[in-house]
């Protein structure tokens, strides 16, 4: 599959608008830009950029959105900012814009990388070897821990969050984003955040936490694939507890008895999940951050719930209108399918 594609019809932007004011802004001659679109994200659009001989990334938020805090691209462009001087792996932003006469709505630019990003079939290379799944999943674990031991306050990202209480307002505020966002009866979905609400942990400590870290949102170097050179898609990047973070993870990490479709989604190499177990990952997790890593079942359940209150969320913007994409028609079974998964996780008290 190509890493861009033509803009799908009904999220194109005004390419005359964008010329102009990107060539002001930059300070290159006027010239008409290209542009193409990433076309494997689900939230926020990402769009190619081509300027002459220079290539950028350009984000701005899904059409039909309604929530401006959801996708609030000012707020991602400043902890970029900042975020990418102290972590590697982070993109860094170049200009923000908050003139929706521009393209219709706000947007950042931000430099672009280059890397492998696995959606779909493997490299050769990661099927045929054991020892570099590990590998690579390893250093998959290890990058998120390095994420987490980050000194926020010193990045000058201390009011990002609020540390304090941080599980229980992510519980109670994805059970309301799952209830606004409602379309169907999902009573496996709807047991496991009522469980969820009632075995609230205490904070585990604070950190800075991706909210969304999942293999399709990692780029690798495609001649050595336990080196990561960027991690994308930092809309819901926070202070709060980091086995939150993992827990996200780990809902997106399905078991070979989940099925074929839900194995073949393109979050995580379909190969890693049949042969590296979430307790694997947790356990990585544990040694690379020096955590002590408790009530895992809670953390894993609540990224399993989280994960299908996205999915419901998009899935209602589809059957409201609000995007065309067909590709979200049927999210609704990924809904029904998350629910039993996290049920059965409660019922059996493993992950």
């Amino acid at each position: 599959m190509a890493e861009t594609s033509p803009v799908r019809p009904g999220e194109e932007i005004d390419v005359a608008q964008l010329s102009s004011f990107l060539s002001k802004k930059l300070k290159l001659p006027s010239r008409e830009v290209e542009v193409e679109q990433f076309p494997a994200g689900s939230s926020n659009l990402t769009y190619l950029v081509q300027l002459g001989d220079s290539e950028y990334v350009l984000r701005r938020p899904p059409f039909g959105n309604t929530v401006k805090s959801a996708h609030d691209m000012g707020r991602e462009f400043n902890v970029l900012s900042k975020l990418s001087a102290v972590y590697p792996p982070a993109p860094k932003p170049l200009l923000f814009c908050d003139d929706a006469d521009v393209i219709g709505s706000e947007f950042y630019l931000m430099e672009r990388r280059n890397g492998l990003v696995i959606r779909g079939r493997s490299p050769k290379e990661l099927e045929e070897s054991t020892e570099l799944q590990e590998r690579v999943c390893r250093s998959f674990i290890e990058n998120l821990a390095e994420l987490h031991a980050i000194d926020y306050e010193a990045a000058g990202l201390g009011d990002l969050g609020r540390p304090e209480g941080y599980c229980r307002r992510q519980v109670e505020g994805w059970t309301k984003r799952y209830v606004a966002a409602k379309t169907h009866e999902w009573p496996e979905l709807e047991h496991a955040f009522e469980w969820l609400n009632e075995n609230v942990p205490a904070e585990s400590g604070a950190s800075l936490v991706h909210n969304d870290y999942k293999f399709d949102n990692v780029m690798l170097d495609p001649v050595d694939l336990t080196r990561i050179t960027a991690v994308l898609d930092w809309e819901m990047v926070t202070i709060g507890d980091p086995l939150m973070d993992l827990g996200t993870s780990l809902g997106y990490w399905m078991s070979r008895d989940a099925g074929n479709e839900l194995l073949s989604m393109p979050f995580n190499p379909r190969v890693l999940m049949e042969n590296i177990s979430r307790q694997d990952l947790a356990d990585t997790y544990a040694e690379a951050s020096g955590r002590e890593v408790k009530n895992i079942l809670f953390y894993y359940v609540f990224g399993t719930f989280k994960i299908a209150v996205i999915a419901q969320q998009i899935y209602a913007r589809f059957v409201k209108g609000s995007t065309n994409d067909r590709r979200f028609a049927g999210f609704d079974r990924f809904v029904a399918a998350l629910g039993l998964i996290a049920s059965a996780a409660i019922k059996y008290g493993r992950i």
